[in-house]
């Protein structure tokens, strides 16, 4: 660690003292190192803070060992940008409780790409998981990033949408970037790594509390051009980012729910109150600016010849497929078609390249 950032370490981690101070103190004095040497006459001086302020910051400069707590840092495999370097992020400077630090693993989010946020309901539906599903891998494709926050449901499924397609995927976290939550995320969190980030304003080892998760919410639509609902419910911690999100001016889209679910009721109640609606992954990319046709390219001919080949069953399988994927219970539902068969049929229009099994038991068309 650079000795620059040992001072930077240290004063993130001055009790009591928080984001809007930290920025404070180092605007004032221009670097933190400047900070450490402040007496308390100078401290008094600035302004704005109080004495139990005062008695931390020089009480935390006695208690502080630079170079010991420097090497636990290194230790625990979590690197640290602040706003005195060029690395941290610029969407981010905007906000008015923007941290003075972040920490992450892996890498952060490059400057210039374009981002989406894709988030819902940690208890989320067979169609909400496909939509998340195909909405991320589809954006990945032309070079999106997805952004989210790693939860159970359609943040899981975003990232994994993304990493499906190939493309980069970050995780804003409510607890430290070391700390995998949920437990059960750990084959997620470290495919996250291979092309993403990890990123957590909250220090190293910090465990998961109900009180952060709100919080770095703002983060996670900061981090984005676009912020998208998958499901949400009429109370959910998803239109706490859409409403971070339209105060930072981003544009929020809601993919529509089925009439009377619970699990969609906050998603299509944004859509009645002005937000997109996403009844395309092209619409998506056109409002982001970007435009052209990934995938694969068919002789319009020969797939007719496929589809008049298709045997009865195979042809009724193939028809419940239209925007969104489907999973094996929801195929079976609308088919009746025993569990043995309806495999045997899923493998054979694989086999003629009319759809994809492009994550287990779900499969979509071609």
């Amino acid at each position: 660690m650079e000795e620059k950032q040992k001072y930077q370490y240290w004063l993130r981690c001055i009790p009591g003292v928080g984001n809007k101070k930290q920025r404070k103190l180092v605007e004032y004095c221009g670097s933190a190192n400047e900070v450490y040497g402040l007496t308390r006459q100078q401290l008094e001086r600035i302004g704005g803070f109080s004495g139990n302020d005062i008695d931390a910051i020089l009480t935390s400069k006695k208690n502080w060992d630079l170079n010991k707590e420097a090497a636990v840092l290194e230790e625990s495999g979590v690197s640290m940008v602040t706003l005195e370097e060029q690395g941290f992020p610029e969407r981010l400077k905007h906000l008015t409780d923007c941290p003075y630090a972040l920490f992450f693993k892996g890498c952060l989010p490059e400057e210039g790409r374009k981002s989406a946020a894709i988030i819902g309901a940690r208890a989320c539906s067979s169609y909400g998981r496909a939509a998340a599903l195909e909405v991320a891998e589809s954006l990945s494709l032309y070079g999106v990033d997805i952004i989210s926050g790693m939860a159970a449901g359609i943040d899981s499924f975003g990232h994994w949408g993304a990493i499906h397609g190939g493309g980069r995927t970050y995780a804003v976290l409510g607890c430290g970037a070391d700390v995998c939550y949920p437990k059960g995320a750990k084959e997620l969190y470290g495919q996250i790594l291979k092309s993403g980030g990890i990123l957590s304003e909250y220090l190293p080892r910090t465990k998961p509390a109900a009180s952060l998760f709100p919080v770095r919410n703002r983060l996670i639509s900061a981090l984005s051009d676009i912020v998208i609902i998958v499901e949400a419910k009429q109370k959910s911690g998803s239109l706490i980012t859409a409403d971070f999100a339209l105060e930072q001016g981003k544009e929020v889209y809601a993919v529509p729910g089925r009439l009377g679910d619970a699990l969609s009721a906050g998603s299509n109640d944004l859509i009645r109150q002005g937000a997109g609606m996403v009844s395309s992954v092209g619409d998506l990319l056109a409002d982001l600016g970007l435009s052209g046709t990934k995938g694969r390219v068919y002789c319009k001919k020969e797939s007719e010849n496929i589809l008049n080949s298709l045997e009865k069953a195979e042809l009724m399988v193939y028809s419940c497929f239209g925007l969104y994927a489907k999973n094996m219970e929801e195929l079976l539902q609308m088919t009746n078609i025993p569990v043995q068969k309806l495999a045997d049929i899923l493998i054979r229009l694989q086999a003629k390249g009319l759809i994809e099994e492009f994550y287990k038991n779900h499969y979509r068309k071609i």
